[in-house]
């Protein structure tokens, strides 16, 4: 969906500025969201984790936990927006806890962010699922929601780092397959123009990088950018699963299943031009991302 790159931030409240809550503030996301919000003057930001002394987090940061519908309220009053970033599958109490609150303390707009798996008819997985009922009760709350539908965060490869260090091959499911991932600090700078500006209403963006990328892409250039020769090998779906049983339940390993099928079956390959309309540049490439963070794959990380 395009929008005008030109929009003009909110006017101010007449309380500094726009109060933003940013929930899951420590998170991949969230973190880079509540960066970019200290740093903006025209904004009162408020960093929403279960665990303020340890997040590591500038700014105002106020603890809560999302199963504490009244501590939610209390934060989320006066809040012209908050960025809903929610993390557990299994604890959909979550994502009704935030909206039971935000409604209570009458916050006037919903950012979510989503997944771009939503809007496949054909995912029908735990995961999938979740995120598809949590955009459904945010549009049916009355409060005027904006939906974030992002591909895979190329920081899921950081997963490879420990790999890459100790034998320099990097196992994966269909290493084929492609997904069109995404820069988190691109999917954080959309989330920050949608709430600090006006015009967004109702407005789904679906959010990827440039082009579509495997495994094997993705490893050749880290491969290039690390300087070092890297191999991609082949995990059968079984031992991937395996893999999958020693960290989740069972219903998010089958849910994993789905997901690795669908993109092997193409589902993960469009690419669309929400970033680019909407920050004015191209998404961030994996290469650029990897040569940025090309320290966490090293052998001193």
């Amino acid at each position: 969906m395009s929008i005008d790159s030109r929009a003009v931030l909110g006017r101010s409240t007449g309380r500094g500025g726009r109060r933003i809550v940013v929930t899951g503030a420590s998170g991949t996301v969230g973190r880079q969201v509540a960066e970019l919000l200290a740093a903006e003057p025209s904004c009162q930001g408020v960093f929403l984790t279960r665990d303020p002394d340890s997040a590591g987090l500038g700014g105002r940061v106020a603890g809560a936990d999302f199963a504490d519908v009244a501590r939610l309220t209390e934060v989320f009053a006066d809040a012209d927006a908050v960025l809903v970033i929610t993390s557990n599958p299994l604890r959909p109490d979550h994502d009704a806890n935030i909206v039971a609150a935000a409604s209570a303390a009458g916050v006037g707009h919903l950012v979510k962010l989503s997944a771009l798996a939503v809007a496949d008819p054909q995912a029908q997985d735990l995961i999938t699922s979740w995120q598809r009922a949590a955009e459904d009760r945010i549009r049916r709350s009355g409060i005027p929601w904006t939906i974030l539908r992002p591909r895979a965060f190329m920081t899921n490869t950081l997963s490879w780092a420990s790999d890459i260090r100790r034998e320099a091959t990097v196992w994966a499911p269909y290493p084929a397959s492609r997904n069109a991932c995404i820069a988190p600090h691109d999917i954080a700078q959309v989330a920050r123009r949608v709430l600090l500006e006006d015009g967004h209403h109702g407005r789904i963006y679906s959010l990827t990088g440039p082009q579509p990328l495997s495994a094997r892409d993705q490893v050749d250039h880290l491969g290039a950018v690390l300087q070092r020769p890297l191999a991609c090998a082949e995990l059968t779906i079984g031992q991937a699963q395996e893999r999958w049983r020693r960290r989740y339940p069972e219903v998010m390993t089958q849910a994993l299943t789905a997901s690795a099928e669908r993109q092997q079956a193409g589902a993960k390959e469009r690419t669309t031009r929400d970033v680019e309309d909407l920050l004015g540049r191209s998404p961030t490439s994996f290469s650029s991302w990897a040569q940025t963070n090309a320290h966490l794959f090293a052998t001193t990380a």
